[in-house]
């Protein structure tokens, strides 16, 4: 029973540490993953000139800004975009032309426009634009499937080997013109899902914070690639892409990226770079600055923007406006709430142009450095005091954020908030084990004491643990001696194993009867009890119930000696003397070793009343201070003017002869 009690209680205990390390996922650790992420994965410490803090200089942005829509009303007509695109195509040499947009209508009003852009486009094959993709199926599910095919076929990545299966979650893809896809060489996708690292819980409890990159997308069977990898893979020459179960590797490059297969996506978490003062993390330009270079060159005017300054670099090129017009492009990231959704496309490019990512560290690590602090926390508290184990708790936290900043600033993710929560989940729980368990050493302890002393002894010394001293008061009780008739000669007959079987039989029949009538068993002297009756047990009545306690501990010895002489044992008798007077009672002894009793002249008349059963053939005598409160309750033979040793007076003794109420 014990045991399935143990097994049940570290059940109870494994679920609540788990549903609690759950919750701490789902609420807390966001949180610290961002705080790291801004404060030490970006932020990093000036002393350090080794870390590249802000985004590479060979990746840059032309934003649609508030400077391009004050010149040029939004929306734009395609010769705009077709000055971009043939600036860039004409005069500068980009690596690659990233474009952070999606084209999804025609220009009804100016199709001569839509045709000069398509065939600009046609001739750019160093440009990606983008496509989103969506979780909703096609309206019309026999058009869908058509342009599935068309863009599959034309867009999908061809050199590559999937090793391992590959979750998915689109169902469409927003369609563009026929026109533009027949035109377009590249497009890759720019959806990026808000979320943690877990999937399932990001759709129930996501914050909508942008933490991660999918760099390859199952799209019905078939893998598209994000517009960062697109651009990155055009630059080098469209290489073979591996994927196994843990990596992208690139072979022809010595090139592997670790990412998390989560329940929808494979994903890889964004490295975020320091934002310059213009609010983006990369070299910023801006599109009406790059239309008003083309017609100044055109017109053979120096240009605003030297086309020169963009070879050989990957240029993003997106929309970023404060207000209104629908090209507000902005994400909520660990870094602000308001970053431009293009520089997080050049951030992702960034992080694969220069193997420039943060890492996981293995879960097995994550759980063994968490379940070592929770000993440690757990060992502290069993052994240490209270300040000593706080302090120590309060250390290994620290610590624990320490190792954590320390990793996070080496690029390395680690829990943050888990092993700190469950170290404090840790001290609770240690706390409440060691309640628990000093509760029944306690309760263990009380009980030893119980048998060597009066029950209420043992709980006024618990009640008072703290103030235990010597010393002790002056008060009217009752005391009560009982002694065995020649038991010293009886005992020499007896072994001491038969000696000892008969007096525990008999105290522990006596005991039971003291207790009933609010006494307590002050000692065994012997083969004799001495019981107190009105303290510390507080009783008015305490001569009658002591008078009542010894005529009963008279019969129950009656009832022994009958069960005792059919077991072949010698049958005892006992006399009991009982006085009611003032004592002293309280702790005596020394300050390492002391006794609750009572003290005074009460305890030895008391004493001589039972001894005098010998000398007057009586069982029991009461002294007359208690036969005065007693006597309406008994019936007494009188025994006049006895001489009591000690006592200059004679008195008059009572012998009980019965109970009468």
């Amino acid at each position: 029973m014990k045991k399935l009690k143990l097994v049940f209680i570290s059940f109870v205990v494994i679920l609540l540490l788990s549903f609690i390390a759950l919750l701490t996922y789902i609420f807390v650790e966001p949180k610290a993953y961002d705080f790291m992420i801004k404060n030490v994965s970006v932020e990093k410490f000036a002393f350090d000139n080794t870390k590249n803090i802000y985004g590479h200089d060979d990746i840059v942005l032309v934003i649609i800004d508030d400077k391009s829509v004050e010149k040029y009303m939004w929306p734009w007509k395609r010769d705009l975009h077709t000055k971009v695109l043939k600036y860039f195509q004409e005069y500068a040499n980009p690596k690659v032309l990233v474009y952070d947009t999606v084209f999804t209508t025609l220009d009804q009003d100016n199709p001569q426009s839509d045709k000069e852009y398509f065939k600009t486009l046609s001739k750019y094959k160093n440009l990606v634009e983008g496509v989103m993709l969506n979780n909703l199926p096609y309206e019309d599910r026999i058009q869908g499937e058509v342009y599935d095919n068309i863009f599959v076929n034309k867009f999908a990545i061809s050199n590559i080997e999937v090793d391992t299966y590959l979750p998915y979650l689109y169902k469409s893809i927003l369609m563009s013109p026929m026109p533009f896809i027949d035109s377009v060489h590249h497009l890759g996708s720019i959806t990026v899902i808000p979320g943690f690292f877990d999937g399932y819980l990001s759709i129930f409890f996501g914050d909508e914070k942008y933490r991660t990159q999918e760099f390859l997308t199952n799209y019905k069977g078939a893998v598209i690639p994000s517009l960062a990898m697109k651009s990155f893979l055009i630059a080098n020459n469209n290489p073979k892409i591996i994927i196994d179960k843990n990596y992208i590797n690139i072979p022809e490059l010595d090139y592997k990226i670790k990412y998390i297969k989560a329940p929808f996506q494979s994903i890889v978490p964004i490295r975020f770079y320091k934002r310059l003062g213009n609010g983006y993390s990369h070299i910023k330009y801006s599109a009406v600055d790059i239309m008003d270079s083309y017609d100044n060159i055109k017109s053979g005017k120096k240009p605003k923007i030297d086309p020169k300054i963009f070879n050989d670099k990957y240029v993003v090129f997106g929309a970023n406006v404060s207000v209104g017009n629908g090209l507000n492009d902005i994400k909520n990231t660990p870094l602000a709430i308001n970053y431009s959704g293009a520089d997080i496309q050049a951030t992702s490019l960034d992080n694969l142009a220069h193997k420039d990512f943060l890492t996981f560290l293995p879960n097995w690590i994550n759980w063994v450095i968490t379940v070592l602090s929770m000993l440690f926390v757990y060992y502290t508290i069993r052994t240490h005091i209270l300040v000593k184990a706080i302090i120590y708790t309060l250390l290994i936290i620290l610590l624990s954020f320490a190792i954590s900043a320390c990793c996070f600033y080496h690029n390395i993710i680690v829990n943050i908030a888990i092993p700190p929560v469950m170290c404090v989940v840790t001290m609770i729980l240690a706390y409440i084990h060691r309640y628990v368990l000093e509760a029944k050493t306690k309760e263990k302890v009380e009980t030893a004491m119980g048998k060597f002393m009066s029950e209420d002894v043992m709980k006024d010394v618990i009640k008072n643990i703290d103030n235990l001293g010597l010393g002790g008061k002056k008060a009217i009780v009752t005391v009560l001696f009982s002694d065995i008739r020649g038991f010293t000669s009886m005992s020499e007959k007896m072994s001491a194993q038969e000696v000892s079987e008969l007096l525990n039989e008999y105290f522990s029949e006596m005991e039971p009867i003291v207790t009933k009538y609010n006494g307590i068993i002050n000692k065994f002297i012997g083969d004799a009890v001495m019981a107190i009756f009105g303290e510390p047990i507080q009783d008015d009545n305490h001569p009658i119930n002591a008078v009542k306690c010894g005529y009963e501990m008279l019969q129950r010895v009656e009832e022994l000696n009958k069960k005792w002489a059919k077991e072949g044992k010698p049958v005892i008798k006992i006399g009991v003397g009982v006085n009611t007077g003032e004592v002293f009672v309280g702790n005596i002894g020394s300050e390492k070793r002391m006794e609750y009793t009572v003290i005074g002249d009460t305890v030895n008349l008391a004493s001589r009343l039972e001894s005098y059963n010998k000398i007057y053939g009586t069982h029991m005598l009461i002294s007359h201070s208690t036969f005065a409160p007693a006597k309406n309750t008994i019936e007494v033979n009188k025994i006049s003017d006895v001489e009591i040793r000690g006592k200059a007076e004679k008195i008059d003794i009572y012998e009980v002869l019965k109970i009468t109420c």
